[in-house]
Parts: C-alpha cells; sequence; structure tokens
C-alpha cells in the first residue's frame, strides 16, 4: 500500500518555488537594509522584544560563570588573609622586638646617667642568667679577670646596690645580691643618719635591720643608703625602703623589715664598680708600756727609806 500525503499538503505551489521566493525577499530586505537602512526600527523592535528572552536564556552561563568567579575569588581571599596573618604576625614580633630594644635602652640610659653620678671608674655588665641553687640570691655577669674585675667590688643599677662580686671567673663574675641570707650591708637613715646593718633574708626577698632598739627612730617609708663605713660600698648608695617596723616591748632588739629599692628581676645590665672608696689610713698601734716587777718595786723603797735617815742628819 502506497502513502501519500493527505489531500491538504499538495494544494498550493510547490516546496521550491516557496524556497525561491522567500530567498529573493530576504535578498531584497538585505539590500534595502543595506542601501537605505529601513530595517533599522524593525531590528531595534525585534532586540527589545528578545531581550528578556536572551536574559533568560544565557541565565545558565551566568550562573556557572557567577559560580567560578566566586570559588576563585574566595581562594584568592584566603590566600590574601594568610598573608596577612603572617605579616600580621611578622609584624607584632618585630613591635615586641622594638618594644625590648626601647626598654634596654632606656635601662642602659640610666645606667649611663648612674655612671656619671658615682665618682670612680665603673663599667657596664649584662647579666647571663641566675645562679643554679635556688637557696642562693646571686647572678652571673659577662665581666671577669679578663675585665679587670676582682672579688668584693659593689654592683649598683640607676635605683641602688644590687650587690656585691664574690666569685671571679676568667670572663664571667658571681654576684650575691642583697637579698641572701648571708650578704650584709652596713646602712643608715636617711632622715636622721642612724646607722644599722641591713642582712638578706633569702627568697622573701628582703632586708632585715638587725639589732635595732624598740624606742629606735624607723618609721615606714625611711629610705635606708650606705654608710661607706666598711670600705666597699661608696657612701650614699639607695638600699632599701622600710616597709615593716615591729617593736617588741618585752625583747631587746626590735624588728624591722626593708624592700631593696635596686634588682635584677627588671633589669638586664648592672653597673660594676671597678674602684673601692678610699679610706684614711688606721693610726699607728701604741707600743705598750713595760710594767716594772714587783721585786724591783721593793728594793726601790727600801733603799729609799734607808737614805731619808742620813739627809735628816745632815
Amino acid at each position: 500500500m502506497e502513502y501519500s500525503p493527505p489531500p491538504l499538503f499538495k494544494q498550493g505551489a510547490s516546496a521550491r518555488f516557496k524556497m525561491m521566493v522567500f530567498a529573493c525577499i530576504s535578498i531584497a530586505l538585505l539590500l534595502a537594509d543595506s542601501r537605505v537602512n529601513a530595517l533599522t526600527a524593525v531590528r531595534q523592535g525585534v532586540g527589545f522584544v528578545l531581550y528578556p528572552l536572551q536574559k533568560i536564556a544565557l541565565l545558565p552561563r551566568d550562573a556557572i560563570s557567577g559560580m567560578g568567579d566566586y570559588f576563585s575569588t574566595l581562594s584568592k581571599l584566603e590566600k590574601q588573609v594568610s598573608v596577612l596573618q603572617q605579616q600580621q604576625i611578622a609584624a607584632s614580633q618585630a613591635l615586641q622586638q622594638a618594644q625590648l630594644y626601647q626598654a634596654e635602652n632606656n635601662q642602659l640610659r640610666k645606667l649611663l646617667d648612674a655612671q656619671q653620678r658615682v665618682p670612680g671608674k665603673s663599667q657596664l655588665a649584662e647579666i647571663l642568667y641566675e645562679a643554679r641553687d635556688v637557696f642562693t640570691r646571686k647572678v652571673i655577669l659577662n665581666r671577669g679577670i679578663q675585665h679587670g674585675v676582682s672579688a668584693g667590688l659593689p654592683v649598683i643599677d640607676n635605683q641602688g646596690v644590687v650587690g656585691q662580686v664574690t666569685r671571679v671567673f676568667p670572663f664571667t663574675s658571681e654576684v650575691t645580691l642583697l637579698t641572701d641570707k648571708e650578704q650584709a650591708i652596713p646602712v643608715q637613715i636617711l632622715r636622721n643618719g642612724l646607722r644599722s646593718v641591713a642582712v638578706g633574708r633569702g627568697q622573701s626577698g628582703n632586708l632585715d635591720l638587725r639589732f635595732m632598739a624598740p624606742t629606735a627612730d624607723v618609721v615606714v617609708g625611711d629610705i635606708l643608703i650606705t654608710s661607706g663605713i666598711d670600705g666597699v660600698y661608696p657612701a650614699g648608695l639607695a638600699v632599701a625602703r622600710v616597709v615593716q617596723v615591729e617593736s617588741n616591748a618585752s625583747g631587746a632588739f626590735g624588728r624591722v623589715v626593708c624592700a631593696p629599692l635596686a634588682g635584677t628581676e627588671r633589669n638586664t645590665a648592672l653597673l660594676i664598680l671597678m674602684s673601692l672608696p678610699e679610706m684614711p689610713p688606721r693610726p699607728p698601734e701604741e707600743e705598750p708600756v713595760a710594767k716594772p716587777s714587783k721585786k724591783k718595786d721593793k728594793e726601790k723603797v727600801k733603799a729609799e727609806a734607808a737614805d731619808a735617815p742620813k739627809e735628816a742628819t745632815r
């Protein structure tokens, strides 16, 4: 059975003729548009009508492109945040280092000012570390025999006396702090000149004024300075401040607790006084007078008694 299209599709001109007609119309429209721009208004109208359809058709493409840009931007932002965090850490470290240098510079300036105020020769020394013995109060400095340091030299900072050099090595030296329990220093009260001896209390970090009478004129807040009578510390150096006074009526002495003005906790460098204060020479010792023996005294008395009658007869 042969297939034949319905009668409806057999009516009219043939498809080839229709194609030729539409082709001619298209060529005519192209020529008219290129010559006189006759279809400009039509093209604008068609573009206006089709613009929403174009946007809808481009939505999938724009969505995919936007997702790509989003993830790309997110990756760039994460990298930038990581770089900024590293820069912030580096800047924070540099700031802390600058603050440390500033603090050390300020301390060195104060030590230099103290060096100019203290008579005699002195030199700066850096604190290397504390002594390993936890029951003592000692620090190690980076100056030793090769730098002219010897045992017994006093050590100060810009606030006052820190301690005394007790052991010396070729390139380092050991300083015993005033708060060590085996360290003592002659002091006097700045307000009234009352002299005493300050002795370290060990781990407490304070000093005791020994052999103070209960009625001694000592009040909280008094400043203690070196008296200079020991020939080690120059007179007039600040030592401590009185923080506690206890008068014991039943005992022979009162209790006076002092806090040192200087210290190594807030210092990284100290000042070693290279010359001890000059002390006046001691007076020469008197020679003992020989005492006459009792036997010679008796003989002298008898001779004087024998001579007495002779002188009377004359």
